[in-house]
């Protein structure tokens, strides 16, 4: 059979939730095109419904996600970035699409955001060293405060950097032992989506993260309501003022964390604000010389 003859099979991008590759649960789609506006693909147009499910997921991953050791979680990211670069030249030809660049522009923002996999990766056992420690306190007593993570983090991707940008919220997240649960930049969603493929294929427990396509609003709100969810990160609604305001209004109902949106140059070296962001502190007071007493910690 010729080339030209052949029919093309073409791509049916689906949600990643819970380690699977669900369909909306109402069956919408939308059209996602490129910065010319020529049609790429029909991506699931989540509901609701579809954020619940992926809050069940990511609730049920935090005890074993935040019950392995860091150093794990560390070989995990890094695998992470193992299997991005084996898929580099897809995601160099969507980033390219959905955002109008060259190839070689596109390159080099793949790249930059495998990189910050491995940066974010390298993290993951040394973060506990750098925000935590002993006190000093008057009395005989040793005071040690060691970060813990805030559990479920519903994270708004950004809307105009659909992979580095992506990147660069989802891995802080889940390096300190948190889950995700992610709202893809609605206007190119696509990068997003063949990232939920990568993580299924490199050792990520399923429901660690997880992937929604759609409106940012619409699942946004629920996301922001919801009582199990224990952070939101509003990066995704920097251009929307007001979502931005209604968004953490409702997330102020089961003192959630906030990490207010702000204007980002993504491409600038990352630091350690995205993780301690939503990490919680707990401090042990034990007393000294007393060798198997029970302490007390708050």
């Amino acid at each position: 059979m010729s080339e030209s003859a052949r029919l093309h099979v073409f791509k049916t991008y689906k949600l990643y939730v819970g380690g699977k590759f669900p369909r909306s649960e109402s069956g919408r789609v939308y059209e996602v095109t490129d910065a010319k506006g020529t049609w790429l693909a029909n991506a699931p147009l989540s509901s609701r419904k579809d954020a619940r499910d992926a809050v069940v997921a990511a609730r049920k991953a935090v005890g074993g996600w935040s019950g392995a050791t860091a150093y794990n979680r560390g070989q995990i990211l890094y695998r992470v970035a193992e299997m991005l670069e084996g898929r580099r030249e897809q995601f160099v030809r969507e980033v390219a699409d959905a955002e109008g660049l060259s190839k070689s522009k596109a390159a080099a923002q793949v790249d930059a955001a495998v990189d910050r996999w491995v940066w974010y990766a390298g993290w993951t056992d040394k973060i506990a060293q750098v925000v935590g420690g002993a006190n000093p306190v008057a009395g005989p007593f040793f005071n040690l405060s060691t970060p813990e993570p805030t559990g479920v983090v519903a994270v708004l991707a950004p809307q105009e950097s659909s992979f580095l940008g992506l990147v660069s919220v989802i891995a802080p997240v889940i390096a300190t032992g948190n889950t995700a649960v992610v709202v893809a930049s609605e206007r190119a969603p696509l990068p997003a989506l063949s990232l939920g493929e990568v993580l299924a294929t490199s050792d990520l427990p399923g429901g660690v993260v997880n992937v929604l396509s759609g409106r940012t609003a619409e699942l946004a709100a629920p996301l922001a309501a919801h009582q199990d969810v224990n952070a939101i990160d509003l990066t995704g609604a920097v251009a929307d003022e007001s979502l931005a305001k209604e968004l953490e209004i409702a997330a102020a109902d089961n003192l959630k964390r906030v990490l207010r949106p702000r204007a980002e140059e993504w491409a600038t070296e990352p630091d350690i604000h995205r993780m301690t962001a939503f990490l919680e502190t707990k401090t042990v007071w034990h007393p000294t010389g007393a060798l198997g007493a029970a302490g007390s910690s708050y």
